[in-house]
Formats: structure tokens, C-alpha cells, sequence
């Protein structure tokens, strides 16, 4: 592939960022985000996110890569517009909201372009189906994303698989899009699956659904192991020697929780309406239930102040949204324990009326109980009041 296309990557976060920087290696990139800090970082080369491949990727003179705020300007002159805008889960109608991809969609058809619309958003099964028919839209495409947070850029560079998923007479589009993944990738002989568009949707979901019944599995054996005063690890490990399934995701937590599993598998579970199943609805339960036995395996420590170590899910990642140990906190705040929290990513005096300690040493002298889905070097001078179920020091 020789041509240099113009593509549009509309939404900063970590999906779209590192699609940006990937895709700037050799094409022109618009990133389109609506903060204006945001944009200024980018246009600065410096990386809002805490991603360090990221990082030092942005910060090359070679990438071709401006952000703006200017949606029609990245538009107008597009070959590709790719939406990577936020999809959160809505309790209330039980399905994502779409609001924002739908409101991309709608920019696009507006400016009348010809260019190539790509959905990298979560999206519930046939969302993208009924785009095309409602928009009329030449060429609509759903590619999943399979980024793990704190490493999005790497598994852009070195993926497992590249999926898009096209409708009647966008095949060509979809495998063009597919090589251009694969053009800015350091592994560019990854499977490349195109599919149907409910397909890949379905694929995205499933992945996640899948992963989520392995952490609530590994928990759950946690949960049966504790409450017989049991060895959680010696159970794991022989349980894991068995090559079918393997030593690996299998660190007890507090819950599967980050930005993408909760919402998928209820997504999913969502998408099960009129169709038999129990495993997807026991999965959704499971983390529910793995977070009460916590809080209540913490109250009968009988604590006074409980110091929350972190709030982000994993090491290297500076997202904590839907985070599992904030479900522990409400718990035990339910209950009138006192919560106090320490998380430097976190720049406030509070965190949903819990004291937020920004000192290391003064959080630890105040709780006599810190909580920490990890352990970290920095808490083994404590090791004595730290609750925690990590088994194997890893995320």
C-alpha cells in the first residue's frame, strides 16, 4: 500500500489516540477531540494519557499527526473517518449509549464526503447494520478494538488479530482498512478476519464476556478457598497445570472492573434478550457477588478507617473508571466505616465524600486497614494491615 490517505480519528482517549499515532506513521492524521487540553497536548507531542510506548511514539517528528477541535476541517478532506468515541453502558435502558457515534455518523452524512466511516466504539450486535440502513452511508465498517489499558499503542503494534466487519459491497474497503492496521504495525503478519458486521461485533463482546468469566472464575475459587481457610495458590497453580487451561489471567481481585469488561458483559447479556442463557447472566452476577464477599471479609477485620490504595485497576494505567474497588468502598461506607483514599492520579480533595490522601506516609498512619487489589513494593512496610487477594504479585 502505497497511497497516503487522510483519515480522521475522532475521540483522544486510548483507543483513539493510539490509532492516531499508529496510523500517522504513514498517513495524515486528524485526531478530533472536544477538550481543548486535550488537543493542545497532542498538537504538543505531549501524551495525555499514562501510556509510555504511547508516549515516546507522539513525541516523533515523523509522525504526521495533528489534533483539532474542528470536526469539518478533519472531515471535509477524509478517506477514512474512524469513531473512537466513548460508549458507556446505560442502566437505564440496558444497552449502550450511542449517542456519540451516532452523532458522528450524522457530521459525516452532513458534509456529504465519500469517505470510508469505521466504528472502532463498543456498540451493541447490529448497531452498525442499522446505520447503514438508517444513514445510507457507501461504506460502514465495525472494527473491534482489543487494547488493554497502559498498553493500547503496544497491542496496535503487536496484534492478536485485526477484525472489521463490513456490509454487502464494502469488502474491498474492509481488507483496505485491515492493511492499513497492519502497515503501521511492528507484527504485520497478525490474522486478519473480515467479517459480517453483527459478527464482529459479536466478537468484540464475546472476547470481553469471556475474559470476565475467567477473572470471576479464578475469584470465585478465591471466595471457596478463603471461606474454608483454604490456600488459594496451591489450588490455582494445580488447577493451571493442566495445558488446556493454562497459567495465565488467573490473579484473584476484587472484581473484574476497568472500562470495558462491566460494560460488554452486560451489553451482551442485553443482546441475549429472547435467547436462552445462564452463563452470561451468571457472570454479570458473579462480580456482584465477589465484591460483597470482600467488603464483608474486610468488615469482620472490625476495621475503624480503611485506607483505599489505588483506584486504578492495573499498574501503568491511570483510569480508574469502574474501577471493582470502588463497589468495595461503598460497601463498607454502607456499612459507616470510615473511607479515606490514596490515588495520585487522582487530583481532588475528595473521591465521592471520601478523603483523598495525597501523602504516602500520612495515609498510612491514619487507616489501620488498607485495601489493595495489588500489591506494590511501597506498601511492605505495612504489609501487617494490608487486605488484599492478589495471589501472584501480577495483574
Amino acid at each position: 500500500m502505497t497511497k497516503k490517505f487522510t483519515i480522521a480519528v475522532v475521540g483522544a482517549g486510548y483507543v483513539g489516540l493510539s490509532l492516531s499515532v499508529l496510523l500517522s506513521k504513514n498517513h495524515k492524521v486528524w485526531a478530533v477531540d472536544i477538550a481543548a487540553a486535550t488537543v493542545q497536548r497532542i498538537n504538543a507531542r505531549q501524551c495525555p494519557i499514562d501510556d509510555a510506548e504511547m508516549a515516546e511514539h507522539l513525541a516523533q517528528p515523523s509522525r504526521d499527526l495533528q489534533a483539532t477541535l474542528d470536526k469539518a476541517q478533519a472531515y471535509a478532506k477524509a478517506d477514512f473517518v474512524v469513531i473512537a468515541t466513548p460508549t458507556d453502558y446505560d442502566p437505564q435502558t440496558h444497552h449502550f449509549n450511542t449517542a456519540s457515534v451516532e452523532s458522528v455518523i450524522q457530521d459525516v452524512v452532513a458534509l456529504q464526503t465519500q469517505a470510508v466511516v469505521v466504528i472502532k466504539s463498543t456498540v451493541p450486535v447490529g448497531f452498525t447494520e442499522q446505520m447503514q440502513r438508517q444513514y445510507g452511508l457507501a461504506h460502514l465498517l465495525f472494527s473491534p478494538e482489543f487494547l488493554r489499558e497502559g498498553r493500547a499503542l503496544h497491542d496496535n503494534l503487536y496484534p492478536a488479530r485485526v477484525v472489521v466487519g463490513h456490509g454487502p459491497g464494502s469488502a474491498e474497503q474492509a481488507r483496505q482498512f485491515a492493511q492499513l492496521l497492519l502497515q503501521g504495525a511492528v507484527r504485520q503478519d497478525a490474522p486478519v478476519l473480515l467479517t459480517g458486521t453483527q459478527e464482529a461485533e459479536s466478537i468484540k463482546l464475546f472476547a470481553n464476556t469471556y475474559l470476565a468469566m475467567r477473572v470471576a472464575f479464578f475469584n470465585e475459587m478465591d471466595t471457596f478457598a478463603a471461606s474454608r481457610g483454604m490456600d488459594t495458590r496451591q489450588i490455582i497453580e494445580g488447577v493451571c497445570l493442566d495445558p488446556r487451561i493454562g497459567a495465565h489471567y488467573n490473579n484473584p481481585s476484587f472484581g473484574y472492573g476497568g472500562y470495558c469488561l462491566p460494560k460488554d458483559t452486560k451489553q451482551l447479556l442485553a443482546n441475549y434478550e429472547r435467547v436462552p442463557q445462564h452463563l452470561i447472566r451468571a457472570i454479570v452476577d458473579s462480580n456482584s457477588s465477589r465484591k460483597d464477599f470482600v467488603a464483608l471479609d474486610i468488615l469482620q477485620r472490625q476495621p475503624r478507617v480503611v485506607g483505599i490504595y489505588r483506584l486504578v485497576m492495573k499498574a501503568g494505567s491511570d483510569n480508574f473508571r469502574a474501577s471493582s474497588v470502588q463497589g468495595i468502598m461503598k460497601r463498607l461506607k454502607a456499612k459507616g466505616i470510615e473511607v479515606i483514599v490514596y490515588e495520585p492520579a487522582l487530583d481532588a480533595p475528595d473521591f465521592f465524600s471520601s478523603d483523598v490522601v495525597q501523602d504516602l506516609g500520612i495515609f498510612k498512619q491514619r487507616a489501620d486497614l488498607i485495601v489493595a487489589n495489588r500489591l506494590t513494593p511501597e506498601l511492605h512496610d505495612v504489609i501487617d494491615k494490608v487486605y488484599t487477594r492478589d495471589v501472584f504479585g501480577q495483574d
